[in-house]
């Protein structure tokens, strides 16, 4: 009796687990139609629900381009699958439709609708090509295989399948991201396809977008084209002129079917082939014009190009002298935010400023890099007083309005009040007791005579030989110790020299990330934090700005540091292949190649650099 109960309340409850899985999934309403047909040649139109609709609410759309040939013709199913002991239960109700075309042009099913426990859905409208002729598949039948190959060969015109670089913009400013998109358009049915070559991208920083590769329907030139967004991607452009990008090389695979007599079965029918048809496509090479931000920047300028805002502010305002603080300035907004600089705070004499400490968020869309860039200013306060700080300000430049932007905090005041710790402890002078005066029995007492026996105590050390020689050496060392911590603060204070002593460190840190993507075979992460090292060892080393940072550029100014010509051809070849490598599929094995060139010769320049 127990197992029958035991077996019900189980049945129960799976029973309910799969009604309330089967209860979230979600309902989708499609409609499926071919591209391309041919004048007089019927097609289906079928509308696809996953669920079971409310009875008699499909709204049909208008045919009014086509003859409806037959339709409404309904079909519904449904199926009940247990796994493991999970239930899942998936329903199927389609609608079709024969239409026939009369006219040849791109024509426009529109949505259909319906509804679905009261909620009504509609389907995307589609858009179908109407051509002269016969249909797409129609062939000569020919008994000459060879002549089956040429017949598969001739079915894909020119312009069957496209390779597009499409960017938002052609002419921008110096700094300005454009949107660059990577489509692939097609009339017939791919097979595979696979990018051969990408371009360089000389003069541009580039930024990967995450993309969806989902195909959707395009009228591109009066044709239907069903596109895939292969590769997305911002492009900032790091110097003024007329950039050039190079074409995108693309192989692809398509498949077409021809009519073979001389396989005809009477009885079981047949005669048809498959063909895999080869196709080299390219893109043609594009120019965008780089405008030069206009003269007359405010010196607060780094290269900030976008819609910026600034929040600046200190962590505290009174605090006991010698403890640190810190002090942060944030810039958020969209924009090149990657390039943006610290903005300068001017500290009194007797704060020590140490070195700046950066965090970012960012989020990359087709607009640009938004979020923000976040900098901390440890400090320490060293003399007690009041203090009034200078406005810190941040300047852009605004493409829309084509003009340098501004931003400016308020003054800060800050209370610096005495060091507690290193004050002297309050001393407490006792007086003397007064003693009672008493009567002696004798005015005056004897004198001790005789020899009183006095000896001689040690001469004091003042104006000695051992005085003079610790007074000086004394001297010497508060000299050394103010002489070294006076060059350290200026050391501190001066960002390039920090930035080039710490270069090194900064790559190889770098470089250790990116040998652990390198050992989880993680190839975009890889090259992403290669490229880091590289181009950052030079911006750090050689203090060169970011947004300045082009492969040319980085080429002469090693030369100039007395590089050999070989090694920087060699490092900026490193930074070709990592940008072409994170845009086709490379084998492990090549990660391992270029993690040891890239290592190899930031040590030979930093060797060369310390002689």
């Amino acid at each position: 009796m127990k197992n029958i109960f035991r077996n019900i309340i189980l049945t129960a409850v799976m029973l309910l687990v799969g009604i309330t899985a089967f209860a979230a999934e979600k309902v989708t309403f499609e409609a499926n139609a071919p591209m391309i047909i041919s004048v007089g040649e019927a097609f289906r139109v079928e509308f696809a629900l996953n669920a079971s609709p409310d009875k008699g609410t499909f709204a049909a759309p208008n045919f009014g381009d086509f003859d409806v040939l037959a339709g409404p013709a309904t079909s519904q199913g449904s199926s009940v699958q247990w796994i493991n002991g999970n239930m899942t239960k998936s329903v199927s109700y389609t609608i079709t439709y024969v239409l026939l075309p009369q006219n040849k042009g791109t024509f426009t099913v529109e949505a259909a609708s319906i509804e679905v426990d009261g909620k009504r859905y509609n389907s995307k409208p589609i858009q179908i090509e109407v051509k002269e002729g016969g249909s797409q598949q129609s062939l000569k039948k020919s008994s000459d295989g060879s002549s089956l190959e040429s017949q598969a060969q001739s079915q894909i015109s020119r312009d069957d399948l496209l390779l597009r670089l499409t960017l938002s913009r052609s002419s921008v400013y110096k700094g300005e991201p454009i949107r660059a998109a990577l489509k692939l358009y097609n009339r017939v049915s791919l097979a595979d396809y696979s990018v051969t070559k990408m371009p360089s991208f000389n003069g541009f920083w580039t930024q990967r977008l995450e993309s969806e590769n989902k195909a959707y329907r395009e009228t591109y030139e009066g044709k239907v084209y069903e596109v895939y967004n292969l590769i997305e991607y911002l492009l900032y452009p790091q110097q003024s002129g007329t950039l050039t990008i190079d074409p995108v090389e693309l192989t692809a695979v398509a498949q077409v079917i021809v009519q073979d007599d001389t396989n005809f079965d009477p009885f079981f029918g047949g005669g048809r082939e498959l063909y895999n048809v080869r196709r080299e496509l390219r893109t043609p090479r594009l120019t965008v014009t780089v405008n030069e931000l206009p003269a007359g920047a405010p010196s607060s300028f780094g290269g900030a190009v976008g819609k910026f805002q600034m929040e600046a502010t200190p962590s505290a305002t009174q605090l006991a002298a010698n403890s640190a603080s810190t002090f942060n300035v944030r810039i958020s907004g969209s924009g090149n935010l990657a390039f943006v600089q610290e903005p300068t705070l001017k500290l009194p004499t007797s704060f020590e400023l140490y070195q700046v400490k950066s965090s970012e968020s960012f989020k990359y869309s087709g607009s640009g890099t938004s979020g923000y860039r976040n900098f901390e200013y440890p400090f320490i306060a060293r003399a007690e007083g009041e203090y009034t700080i200078s406005p810190v300000q941040f300047s852009y430049f605004d493409p829309e309005r084509k003009e340098y932007v501004t931003l400016s905090s308020g003054e800060f005041t800050f209370n610096i009040t005495p060091d507690a710790s290193s004050a002297s402890a309050p001393q407490v002078v006792q007086g003397v007791a007064k003693e009672g005066v008493r009567l002696l029995s004798n005015d005056i007492r004897f004198i001790k005579l005789g020899n009183p026996a006095l000896q001689e105590k040690d001469k004091p050390s003042i104006f000695s030989l051992t005085y003079f020689v610790t007074l000086l050496s004394m001297l010497s060392f508060a000299m050394g110790a103010y002489l070294f911590i006076s060059r350290r603060q200026r050391e501190r204070k001066n960002v390039v020299l920090v930035r080039g002593k710490r270069a090194n460190k900064v790559a190889v840190q770098r470089f250790r990330a990116a040998e652990r993507y390198m050992k989880e075979e993680n190839r975009h992460a890889f090259y992403e934090e290669m490229l880091k090292a590289l181009w950052g060892y030079m911006s750090d080393k050689f203090n060169i700005p970011v947004a300045n940072l082009t492969k040319e550029y980085v080429r002469e100014e090693l030369q100039k540091r007395g590089i050999s010509a070989e090694d920087a051809a060699c490092y900026t070849s490193i930074i070709s292949q990592c940008d072409e490598a994170q845009y086709s599929p490379v084998a492990s094995t090549q990660m391992s190649e270029v993690y040891a060139e890239g290592i190899n010769i930031v040590s030979q320049i930093e060797s060369h650099i310390k002689k």
